[in-house]
């Protein structure tokens, strides 16, 4: 089944966010993740803003990045910086993971992407958040000297997919991802990241499995050696 997005939880959400607050701008900040099961490699989030400005129309043929080939999700880059309000990708490395998991990576990342927003004037007015666990909120949980914006959360199971503005966000994550596991496939060949981009294939396992683990590789995980 092919899943498109639409803008009617965007719109829902954002008409929450303006009662009472009809003076202040209302900007809503599509996130999602990539590499998040990746054993090397960073994980990395995208966020994409929309607000009542933005075009009802959003790019055509996005949808949930994973059911696009990669030189869709390229070719949609463009578009998708076009028709969103702003747009930054955030990245944890490795070593991030490793010493304060997935979700403080997580955070991290999203943190780092957010500084690239505040610096261009965007103040967001609340999250639409791909998945079903809200690691947005954690703060007390994941003290990393690094704390995202107290706004409302709300969680879109399958956004990637439901959501025009999630969308938005994976495709740009997982363009920018790509691009840096490629970057890392030509200092460690071996491991082939230019096509596994960090997950564990059956060659990246073998090679494991051979050569060890590198500095990119995730060795707070259980890894397959």
């Amino acid at each position: 089944m092919t899943y498109l997005p639409d803008r009617e939880t965007e719109l829902l959400f954002a008409a929450e966010l303006a009662k009472g607050r009809a003076t202040k701008p209302i900007i809503v900040a599509g996130v999602d993740e990539v590499g998040r099961g990746a054993i090397a490699g960073p994980a990395t989030v995208g966020i994409a803003l929309i607000g009542r400005e933005t075009s009802m129309d959003f790019p055509n043929g996005l949808k949930d990045s994973k059911m696009l080939s990669p030189k869709a999700r390229e070719n949609l880059v463009k578009p998708c910086k076009n028709w969103v309000l702003g747009h930054a990708v955030g990245h944890a490395s490795a070593q991030i993971v490793n010493e304060y998991g997935i979700i403080g990576a997580l955070r991290f990342a999203a943190a780092h992407a957010l500084e690239v927003l505040v610096e261009q004037g965007y103040q967001i007015s609340g999250v639409l958040l791909d998945g079903k666990h809200d690691w947005w909120s954690s703060n007390e949980l994941f003290p990393l000297g690094v704390d995202l914006p107290s706004v409302p959360v709300q969680m879109v199971i399958k956004g990637d997919a439901r959501c025009a503005v999630i969308a938005a966000a994976s495709v740009l994550a997982k363009v920018e991802r790509d691009t840096v596991m490629q970057e890392l496939h030509k200092k460690f060949p071996a491991y082939n990241w230019a096509q596994n981009k960090g997950y564990a294939s059956g060659e990246h396992i073998r090679a494991l499995q051979e050569h060890g683990v590198s500095e990119y590789h995730r060795t707070a995980w259980k890894l397959p050696v």
